[in-house]
């Protein structure tokens, strides 16, 4: 799939950009309703909530299948992760495939080899990448209740919505859920962009996917991506014990519970090798990238 960008004066928006837009816009609404603590406690609750059933959920389990679940567990990962308005699961994870199979290659649909604002949010915004890449996707394309998600993606936020509205009133609905929602798209969104650009490479990979801690905690471990581009398929993203991946803290404690089970870590020697050195972690997202190797999937 060879990806052409938009040329200057010819960017096209997607219709499917109005719950973005909406969602960004609506948490202004506190303007007129004020609020307290208690619709800031609300909003970080459900900021952290929702960031780990997306980083666990769409991101670890649909996309790299790094764990093993039940039918009905993979089915609260997806409707949880379907709150967050990051649309459904099959075209989250399919898309986040590919961005894999081609990282930082023209057909990567949201590198920053594209311009920053365009790996960012740019890319959400036309109709070419509405629908879900099923082609990548295919071995959980085939449950029907998460095909069903797919295409009512709306419905878990708008529960979510009516919840919150309803328990603690308009202030709570405008400040704990909209702007906790739209804090949780741009932090998602820094991964695609940032997590390319800000921090520092320890592994030979063939794109410029680069550790951040500051990006980590903000992700709950995500921010460590050239550990995960290394290796794709760990479910364990922070492979040091300094490098603090609470998803993945939060996951074993599922593993405890009974509710997944054969989590993907790499072992020690795949995590010493094909390190680079120390000079190679200042390029930038314009310079070369290392040689392509094996990378660990």
């Amino acid at each position: 799939m060879n990806v052409e960008m938009p040329k200057r004066g010819k960017f096209e928006i997607s219709w499917g950009v109005v719950p973005f837009v909406f969602v960004n816009l609506m948490a202004l609404g506190a303007i007129w309703t004020g609020f307290g603590w208690t619709e800031i406690w609300i909003c970080l609750t459900l900021f952290w909530v929702r960031m780990f059933w997306i980083t666990a959920g769409y991101h670890r389990y649909f996309a790299h299948r790094s764990f093993k679940t039940s039918r009905v567990m993979q089915f609260v990962f997806a409707f949880m992760g379907a709150t967050a308005c990051q649309r459904g699961p099959l075209w989250w994870a399919g898309h986040h495939r590919n961005h894999h199979r081609f990282s930082d290659q023209p057909e990567d649909i949201h590198s920053p080899k594209h311009g920053l604002w365009w790996s960012h949010v740019g890319w959400l915004l036309t109709p070419r990448f509405n629908e879900a890449p099923m082609h990548r996707i295919k071995d959980m394309a085939k449950y029907p209740e998460l095909r069903w998600l797919d295409r009512w993606f709306l419905l878990p936020p708008t529960l979510l919505g009516i919840i919150v509205l309803a328990v603690w009133g308009p202030a709570a609905l405008f400040i704990g859920f909209f702007l906790s929602t739209a804090l949780l798209l741009q932090a998602t969104f820094l991964i695609n962009s940032l997590a390319h650009v800000m921090g520092s490479r320890r592994y030979a990979t063939s794109d410029t996917s680069r550790n951040s801690f500051i990006l980590a905690l903000l992700t709950f471990g995500e921010g460590w991506h050239n550990n995960h581009h290394y290796h794709q398929s760990s479910v364990r993203q922070g492979f040091y014990w300094w490098e603090i991946d609470i998803t993945y803290m939060i996951l074993k404690v599922f593993e405890r519970l009974g509710l997944i089970w054969d989590l993907n870590v790499p072992s020690k020697e795949v995590m010493e090798s094909n390190r680079v050195d120390s000079g190679a972690w200042d390029k930038g997202i314009w310079g070369t990238p290392p040689v392509r190797r094996k990378i660990h999937s």
